[in-house]
């Protein structure tokens, strides 16, 4: 099998990392076609079967994004401190390599997204995973905006921002904004307003199906960021349109390994505050 190493070599363990999964897969009979510890753009000709992610969960985002369309399956080792996406530890990938290399693991597909930026200025795309979050920054004003989907105009209001999440993104930012969790393969968008001003603002799920399109009213200091890495400013000459990518991007997941024991034992969903019931005395 042929692999990529990625991940943020700005991060001590890192690059120590990087060369303890080299050589346990070249143990193995495996090649290492590019080790990348930066943030530029792969090329076609170095794509292989896998591609190893170290580090958290923003290197595994960084990393679809140097892959660009040419999606290959991820699979992310946790050197971070949550690690929803990055499941495994490093000590735990160097005893399941075998299973890698036998192929013992499904694939999951999850959708990216697409943000076309446009002003008369000019345009820029920019293609993503998790999320787009439009959001006030110096001088920290409410920003106005209006919300359309599929060219209707469904929502204007004021705010601290806006959030457009993608499933895999749903446990991100927005989550923390008040939004609900999605299931990672589902076809949807969630719209999460940031701190509305008004009581009747409220998150809501769409389908992928649909072409989301923000423009802004009144943006003094608005910033657009893509999956917390790339920040653009705002104007109110501004308009940011968001719909489903044609590629999509790839996790390998390995036994034992799911959705609902990820949330269970990263952010403790389900269990049960540990509290002790008085038995009651009899009368």
């Amino acid at each position: 099998m042929d692999f990529l190493i990625l991940g943020n070599g700005t991060k001590p363990q890192v690059p120590v990392e990087a060369e303890r999964m080299q050589q346990a897969i070249e143990e193995r009979g495996g090649r290492v076609v590019r080790t990348d510890l930066g943030q530029e753009a792969l090329l076609y000709d170095e794509l292989a079967d896998v591609a190893v992610v170290l580090g958290g969960d923003g290197a595994i985002i960084r990393a679809a994004r140097q892959m660009e369309y040419r999606q290959i399956p991820i699979l992310g080792v946790n050197l971070g401190t949550l690690g929803f996406l990055a499941e495994v530890g490093p000590d735990e990938i160097h005893l399941r390599l075998d299973e890698v290399f036998s192929r013992s693991y499904r694939v999951t597909s999850h959708m990216m997204f697409k943000c076309l930026v446009e002003s008369p200025s000019g345009r820029a795309q920019i293609l993503g995973l998790n999320d787009i979050v439009i959001r006030s920054g110096p001088p920290f004003r409410m920003v106005d905006l209006e919300l359309s989907v599929d060219d209707e105009v469904v929502s204007r209001f004021r705010g601290d921002g806006i959030i457009i999440s993608t499933p895999v993104g749903s446990t991100a930012y927005n989550l923390a904004a008040g939004g609900p969790v999605l299931g990672q393969e589902l076809q949807c968008f969630v719209i999460t307003p940031l701190c509305g001003h008004t009581l009747t603002t409220r998150p809501v799920v769409d389908s992928a199906e649909c072409v989301y399109s923000v423009r802004m009213r009144q943006s003094e200091g608005a910033y657009l960021v893509v999956d917390g890495q790339e920040a653009i400013e705002l104007s109110s000459r501004h308009r940011v349109t968001v719909r489903r990518s044609t590629v999509v991007f790839q996790m390998i997941r390995l036994a034992g390994k799911t959705f609902y024991k990820t949330l269970h034992d990263k952010m403790h969903w389900g269990r049960m505050a540990n509290y002790r019931v008085e038995p009651k005395a009899e009368s």
